[in-house]
């Protein structure tokens, strides 16, 4: 039992409540037992409508959150897929910009999507444009204070840098950042850009939102974009340089900085000498 004055919304479902969600999300469950209508007509072709009202509306939700996702497969496949991965996974939070997080994971196990290997790709590099939308806001540093450390490389190399919240990488063997780019195109350049396309051609995307509110997708090259993974990780930057030696670090700050995406520094008053 739960203590007097839990708030309802903290409160486990009942078998009967997770049976209703079920039964809502999955057409081929039965509807629950006991539903009445208030005016006697049919329970049943009230829930169905009922049904198809909510399922319509979380499609809608995951047709907004990957358009480019639906653009690769098509209307009606996406539908399709969509309306399956509902019922495997019902929206968790009323908060229905979060609806979606798990579907790029799901994508890679759906194998009537094996025939486009790079569209769980995609759709992490949607879902993390999303997420860099609604990340929380976070002031950068004045570039003065990483250009005075530089004045002592020896505090430089033990630094760990903050990334701004808004910031993800994604990595993958196909030319995600390409694609995307295609499709923000019109028909006939995006049919251009495509036809070119090499498909086997790994690309690193950053992503992050700028000053305008606008969610940005950057290539990088792929060991730059580890080299920035392991400062946002926490690494400092000598320990970063070190474990991706091919990485341009200078490109990688300087790219930072230029778009505000360093928000903290802390780097130790006195560090054993090391080269970056």
């Amino acid at each position: 039992m739960n203590p007097p004055g839990t708030p309802t919304a903290m409160r486990p479902a009942s078998p009967a409540q997770h049976a209703f969600a079920a039964a809502l999300l999955d057409a081929a469950l039965p509807v629950p037992p006991g539903l009445t209508a208030w005016n006697g007509s049919d329970p049943d072709l009230r829930f169905a409508v009922y049904r198809n009202n909510v399922v319509h509306s979380l499609v809608n939700v995951l047709t907004d959150s990957f358009p480019v996702v639906r653009e690769l497969v098509g209307d009606e496949f996406f539908g399709a897929m969509a309306r399956l991965y509902l019922v495997d996974h019902p929206p968790a939070s009323p908060l229905m910009h979060r609806y979606g997080a798990g579907l790029p994971a799901w994508i890679a196990d759906f194998e009537p999507a094996t025939a486009l290997p790079y569209l769980s790709d995609m759709a992490r590099l949607e879902w993390a444009r999303l997420c860099a939308f609604h990340a929380a806001d976070a002031e950068p540093i004045e570039v003065q204070t990483l250009v005075g450390l530089m004045q002592a490389p020896e505090r430089l190399a033990s630094a760990t840098l903050a990334l701004h919240p808004t910031l993800a990488i994604v990595r993958s063997p196909h030319p995600i950042v390409s694609l995307w780019s295609a499709h923000q195109q019109d028909d006939a350049a995006r049919d251009e850009q495509l036809s070119v396309l090499r498909l086997d051609r790994a690309e690193a995307a950053l992503v992050f939102r700028d000053a305008a509110d606008d969610a940005l997708v950057l290539e990088l090259p792929d060991a730059d974009a580890q080299l920035t993974a392991a400062i946002a990780a926490g690494a400092s930057l000598a320990n970063a340089q070190q474990a991706h030696p091919q990485a341009d670090l200078v490109q990688v700050l300087t790219l930072l900085l230029r778009h505000s995406l360093i928000t903290g520094l802390h780097a130790p008053s006195s560090a054993p000498e090391t080269s970056l």
